[in-house]
């Protein structure tokens, strides 16, 4: 059997990209989602926040430290029963969500939480003066203040998970990293590796750029 060229290789490499940005793309909007609830509840329960719930501050915190501290891998091979659970299986694009998603909710509620400290107090305490509610408080002056850490971090996080999608390839996930590990790698085939690094590499400027763009043009409306 000849060898597949890169080139004969594309038709399957725009496949797995199709793949990578549908996970991604998904997985992207739960953790934004789950980050920034999580990373609002973590500031407002802490001692320093509006909220101070020190039982629930410190057993979230544990829970976001416990996931943040495992290597994506050991999570993807641990939580297969559990995608399995969700999913009804733990092979492919759809099933790789389920990891991708509770891997980067607690790197991205400490962004969040992160970015909220950092709200000057006076602002916050000018609302409180004011009657303003916590969840008014939340909504008009944290969120709207911490825009440009968040879409930092948000970028960062999207870029996380790209890397996080191409490590779902070892255990079938489908994607950039499961065509790199099938085509590539097990078929010492150099060139269609690189084919798929160089797609990984283009994606990830991308979507920093796009994150760079967005930071600039709040900035400049400001």
């Amino acid at each position: 059997m000849n060898k597949l060229t890169w080139y004969d290789s594309l038709p399957e490499v725009w496949e797995a990209t199709l793949e990578t940005l549908y996970m991604v793309t998904v997985s992207f909007v739960l953790t934004v989602i789950g980050g920034v609830l999580a990373g609002i509840v973590l500031q407002v329960t802490s001692p320093s926040g509006l909220l101070p719930r020190r039982t629930l501050n410190t057993v979230l915190g544990v829970i976001v430290n416990l996931f943040r501290s495992l290597p994506f891998l050991i999570l993807l091979i641990a939580l297969i029963g559990v995608t399995r659970a969700i999913v009804g299986t733990a092979i492919g694009p759809t099933a790789a969500i389920v990891p991708l998603t509770i891997g980067a909710i607690p790197f991205f509620a400490r962004i969040v939480e992160s970015a909220l400290r950092e709200v000057p107090r006076g602002r916050v305490e000018a609302a409180q003066a004011m009657g303003a509610s916590t969840g008014q408080i939340v909504r008009k002056v944290l969120l709207p203040e911490a825009v440009s850490p968040l879409v930092a971090g948000a970028t960062l996080t999207l870029v996380l998970l790209v890397g996080y999608s191409a490590m779902a390839g070892v255990i079938g996930g489908g994607g950039l990293g499961d065509f790199a590990i099938v085509y590539g790698y097990q078929r010492f085939n150099t060139p269609v590796l690189l084919v798929a690094v160089v797609v990984l590499i283009v994606m990830v400027q991308i979507m920093q750029s796009v994150g760079d763009g967005i930071i600039r043009a709040y900035a400049h409306r400001r």
